[in-house]
């Protein structure tokens, strides 16, 4: 994710970092070059392309920019809600902590069991991070189940570690329950926070493993291509040799809103415009580890040349 002030008017046009310019400028310089091939032929034998109207281009350009600006909305509502799901982990994991420490308690002190549910949670918000971004899952989860924060060993073959983990939690507080040391309403309050987290990682995957329909994308892409291919016929006979120039800043507008909403579709990825879902996982290790109180509190994750990991 970047994170930089706004720019001012001289380096708005310097920016690259967080742009899409350079994903698409292979084929902004073929079209900006095919341009400049009509407009030679034109100023070769002007009578043949000189003839072309605007008016069909124009109506071309509105239709494809409304379908791409409700792409655009579609793919930004995917990253918003993956933006609103990974808010609800902080809040819920913030209470789970909470509710923790307060209905467990046996004293000031913390206790092993406390520590240890405390540590799953962390956990699990590193291991749902690293499922959405195709890494090892259970790697990410090792840190967490070692015999110094609550040995865990997952089932072999486990194919949803973080599911186990979760249900390991659910297993610790029936236990309680069935002790005695904790009642039935407190259990459930406890095990509606490791139900939040279980539909936080579904929904999570619901947007993961459901693209944007892709004849709807393949579509556009040809769509846009085509156009910014046959605008130059259009403009020729008007701008004459300032043909290329318009041709190259139309195919950067559509190219660059086609490739925005690429970026936007896949929010968990790791792209410079993709969620910060580390530094939002560092976020819940260290309300987390403050709450009962750990020694090896992290810093917050900073962005380093603007860009948020």
């Amino acid at each position: 994710m970047i994170i930089r002030p706004r720019p001012n008017a001289f380096t708005l046009f310097l920016i690259l970092r967080g742009s899409v310019l350079l994903t698409i400028l292979p084929r902004l310089l073929f079209v900006t070059a095919f341009a400049c091939a009509v407009t030679w032929l034109d100023w070769l034998y002007p009578a043949p392309l000189s003839g072309f109207s605007t008016a069909p281009f124009a109506l071309l350009g509105i239709a494809l920019s409304i379908f791409l600006g409700f792409r655009n909305s579609v793919c930004y509502d995917r990253w918003w809600e993956g933006r609103k799901l990974w808010g609800q982990l902080v809040l819920e994991m913030r209470s789970y902590a909470r509710s923790l420490l307060v209905l467990l308690s046996e004293g000031e002190a913390v206790s092993p069991l406390q520590r240890r549910l405390v540590f799953r949670g962390i956990g699990f918000a590193h291991g749902l991070a690293a499922r959405l971004r195709g890494r090892d899952v259970a790697t990410s989860l090792e840190p967490w189940l070692v015999p110094e924060n609550g040995a865990l060993t997952l089932p072999a073959g486990c194919r949803n570690a973080n599911e186990a983990v979760l249900r390991a939690i659910s297993a610790e507080l029936a236990a309680e329950m069935r002790a005695g040391r904790l009642t039935d309403i407190l259990y459930k309050v406890l095990d509606d926070r490791v139900t939040a987290f279980s539909g936080i990682q579904a929904a999570c995957e619901r947007i993961l493993g459901t693209p944007t329909p892709f004849a709807y994308s393949l579509l556009l892409h040809r769509t846009a291509i085509l156009f910014c291919l046959l605008v130059p016929f259009g403009l020729v006979g008007t701008l004459g040799f300032a043909t290329p120039l318009a041709t190259a800043l139309l195919a950067y507008a559509y190219f660059g809103l086609d490739a925005l909403g690429d970026e936007l579709e896949e929010p968990f990825g790791l792209t410079h415009n993709d969620l910060a879902l580390d530094a939002l996982v560092r976020v819940i290790e260290i309300d987390l580890k403050e709450a009962i109180g750990a020694p090896d509190v992290p810093e917050p994750l900073k962005p380093v040349r603007f860009v948020l990991t």
